[in-house]
């Protein structure tokens, strides 16, 4: 399998044990510096964590944040980098409490795997359903639950299993269709990085073993090639030595990230141009190493078009059919600040790179975690889950979430002070009126 790149994100309960069991992963595949590990050593034993003979407390990898090591537990999303000889991986250790919901957003928001952790002694809690909807909310396309802390309950299979039935249950209720659930201890290390020799009724991989096993078949897959123009680039300055005048004067690029697919010099692209649809074709790719024939999705891109086009930030262009503009959007979406949202708001919403006025035009409902059932609400408070409808000024060449992150995300912003106030999902669009 290429070397390839894994986004990873942890979820869960508080005190579930994500930090030791990420912790335990870069410490069991080698990915911590000497330097690191002797300031760890030098820390657990500050602490006397492990008694009278001190282990490592892992977590303090993660738990940066003074308040995290003085409380024990995650506030803010931890991003950590490591690799193995087959992959390199990004992980967002996301915080359990309640009132950090907004963060396992953030951290979820662009993950290919989440590991969601169980405490076995106390099995599938409310916390632990709310982060499961926000993975299918999401569309995270892989899902593992870390059973933790087995060798509190002496790895009873039996309780294991009834964990598991739980899970399946909630998977199916949510439509998650990929999920993996493995028994491990964090503290100890078993069946993270290594097999434990404690669960011989287990025969599946080790944490890591189903990571690195996961293909990149399996990961997001953007509907359209699609490029949201972030800046217009035109000749500045004095011409520079070796540069055709001509073609120096006139040139016009169009800056930005390619999100899905692959674009080639030559091909026909539509554009979403100051609301107005058009139509053109590639003249000319530029990457960070020069011109080239072709680009690939995640690449930072200058485009050239062969026809004279009113392009500027927050322009859409894609290869194929552009996605029909609309000014009306239905999403579902998670409060992020400590507003309340209420039909009638007004609001800047920011998709892609275009950031427009906007109106929430009506609250169809809230979901309860619960129970995963909606009920009808008049306003949407921080961490809730809920479906709202929104008009904006401009036409906006929005996507389905479930066809494409890229084109089916947008964030709620606070017209007055800049707070984000909700990270949206589209889930229908109407034409525009």
């Amino acid at each position: 399998m290429p070397h390839t790149l894994l986004r990873i994100a942890t979820a869960g309960s508080v005190d579930d044990g994500k930090s030791t069991l990420v912790g335990r992963l870069l410490h069991d595949s080698k990915a911590i510096l000497a330097d690191s590990l002797d300031e760890l050593t030098r820390t657990s034993t500050e602490r006397g964590f492990g008694g009278e003979v001190p282990a490592l407390d892992l977590a303090l990898l993660t738990d940066g944040l003074r308040a995290e090591r003085e409380q024990g537990i995650t506030i803010d999303v931890a991003y950590r980098y490591f690799s193995t000889d087959t992959r390199s991986y990004i992980l967002a250790d996301c915080p359990g409490h309640v009132q950090y919901t907004r963060n396992t957003v953030t951290g979820a928001s662009t993950a290919d795997v989440a590991v969601v952790l169980v405490d076995a002694r106390n099995g599938v809690l409310e916390q632990t359903r709310r982060h499961l909807g926000v993975l299918a909310l999401l569309r995270v396309p892989q899902v593992v639950v870390a059973v933790n802390k087995m060798d509190l309950i002496d790895w009873d299979e039996q309780q294991f299993s009834a964990i598991v039935a739980d899970i399946e249950a909630l998977a199916n209720q949510l439509g998650l269709a990929r999920i993996h659930t493995i028994p491990l201890s964090a503290l100890g290390g078993q069946n993270v990085v290594e097999p434990g020799a404690q669960s011989p009724w287990y025969e599946g991989p080790t944490l890591l073993g189903l990571l690195e096993a996961i293909e990149p078949s399996e990961h997001v897959q953007e509907h359209l090639p699609r490029l949201d123009v972030q800046y217009v680039i035109r000749p500045q300055g004095a011409l520079a030595p070796g540069l055709d005048a001509e073609a120096y004067r006139d040139f016009r690029g169009y800056a930005g990230t390619l999100a899905g697919g692959t674009l080639n010099v030559g091909d026909s692209v539509s554009l979403l141009s100051n609301g107005r649809p058009a139509q053109s074709q590639i003249a000319g790719i530029h990457t960070v190493n020069g011109p080239a024939a072709s680009a690939e999705a995640g690449e930072a891109i200058v485009l050239e078009l062969a026809d004279e086009i009113d392009i500027a930030r927050g322009d859409t262009i894609v290869a194929g059919a552009l996605p029909e503009p609309s000014k009306e959007l239905s999403a579902e979406v998670c409060v992020l600040a400590e507003r309340t949202l209420r039909s009638g708001d007004r609001v800047l919403i920011k998709h892609g790179t275009k950031v427009t006025q906007a109106k929430i035009s009506g609250i169809e409902h809230v979901l309860d975690v619960l129970d995963y059932s909606t009920r009808p609400a008049e306003s949407l408070q921080l961490n809730d889950l809920g479906r709202l409808s929104v008009r904006t000024a401009s036409a906006l060449a929005a996507e389905g979430y479930a066809s494409s992150r890229t084109g089916g995300s947008f964030l709620l912003i606070d017209p007055v002070d800049g707070t984000t106030l909700a990270a949206g999902f589209v889930q229908d669009r109407h034409v525009a009126a």
